[in-house]
């Protein structure tokens, strides 16, 4: 189990300093045998854990989605989803730029962890 830390700026809403944590992470190596897209791509589901005032927080916790491509020009974070743990549902919301910037570094920093 791996912890990641952010600290989130919400100056606009004076609040403090925020923290979104990455508690623990799944990671696959998604298969292409057609070769239809460049390079690999990568799915994480990363269980996260925020502050009980933060606007993501839910009681039944929360999990990240995200699709990250690893090309030879280097890699980027194509895309992600933010999901309720327990039911699954999807939440409409976005993570702020930082945010996505560390889950970003996350799955660049684990693509050794994807099993082949």
């Amino acid at each position: 189990m791996a912890k990641y830390d952010l600290l989130r700026k919400e100056a606009e809403f004076g609040k403090d300093d925020m923290m979104l944590t990455i508690t623990e992470f799944q990671v696959e190596n998604i298969k292409d045998p057609f070769r239809i897209l460049e390079g690999k791509r990568y799915e994480y589901k990363l269980d996260i854990e925020v502050p009980e005032d933060d606007e993501l927080y839910s009681e039944n916790g929360l999990f990240v989605r995200a699709l990250y491509s690893d090309q030879e020009d280097g890699g980027k974070l194509v895309k992600y989803d933010l999901y309720e743990k327990s039911t699954e549902a999807y939440l409409d919301f976005d993570l702020e730029d930082d945010e996505v910037q560390v889950i970003e570094a996350f799955c660049r920093d684990h693509l050794g962890d994807a099993e082949e």
